[in-house]
């Protein structure tokens, strides 16, 4: 990790999405002041699981994934993050120790802001507060939904629905793929299973039409065949 020259909040062009839009000129300036920002090569971890938090990370620029260990040493990918969303703040509202760890998938540049800072917008901003509260239900609803999931869904659906939700979170590059390169062990590891069995379901997507596959590319070509077998329905 690199210190790199911090990125100007009121000229930031993630202001717009992020969970800091409704903050006063007044407080982005406090923002400003306070924060620290860092440059993280791909593969490098953002915060440690089990570690204590001590601020939250405002990612600018880049992708990152928040996973979990398992008692078999079984990397589970819990959900993604990009730019203007931040991470850690779970952790940093509950008072308990991180979750998840938070590697970054690409290179990315992110704004560490101290937990101090933190609450205090919470403290004195009600729209700040009530982001924070409607993105913490919303990471509860989706951790419902992976544990319905893994669960009730066979293997074949939930690739299915991962290979969607991939589509849906980072849209498509100019050729039609999806705009994130995971390892065939990552999006296993997003299912529930073992590399072996997500290379032979996604081989059997390529073969029926469904998906083409250029290394680690993928483009949905059939969407509505692949919300069918997910059993997701409008």
């Amino acid at each position: 990790m690199k210190e790199t020259v911090p990125v100007s909040c009121s000229l930031c062009n993630k202001a717009s999405i992020s969970s800091f839009k409704d903050l006063s000129e007044e407080e982005i300036g406090k923002l400003g002041q306070s924060k620290t920002c860092s440059f993280f090569k791909k593969g490098q971890i953002l915060m440690h699981e089990g570690a204590r938090a001590t601020g939250v990370y405002c990612l600018h620029r880049g992708k990152a994934k928040l996973y979990r260990m398992g008692t078999e040493g079984r990397e589970q990918i819990i959900r993604f993050a990009q730019g203007g969303e931040l991470v850690g703040y779970r952790s940093v509202l509950s008072g308990e120790p991180l979750s998840a760890s938070i590697e970054a998938l690409t290179d990315t540049h992110a704004c560490f802001i101290p937990k101090a800072l933190f609450f205090d917008f919470i403290q004195s901003n009600p729209k700040f507060s009530l982001e924070m509260m409607r993105l913490a239900c919303h990471e509860l609803g989706e951790a419902g939904k992976l544990i319905t999931n893994l669960a009730q869904k066979s293997v074949r659906e939930r690739v299915a629905e991962v290979l969607m939700i991939l589509k849906d979170t980072f849209g498509e590059t100019e050729e039609g793929f999806i705009d994130i390169s995971l390892t065939r062990e990552e999006i296993a590891s997003m299912v529930g299973t073992v590399t072996e069995t997500a290379i032979r379901i996604l081989s059997e997507f390529k073969e029926s039409g469904i998906v083409i596959l250029s290394g680690r590319k993928i483009k949905v070509v059939q969407p509505r065949e692949l919300l069918r077998i997910a059993q997701i329905f409008d």
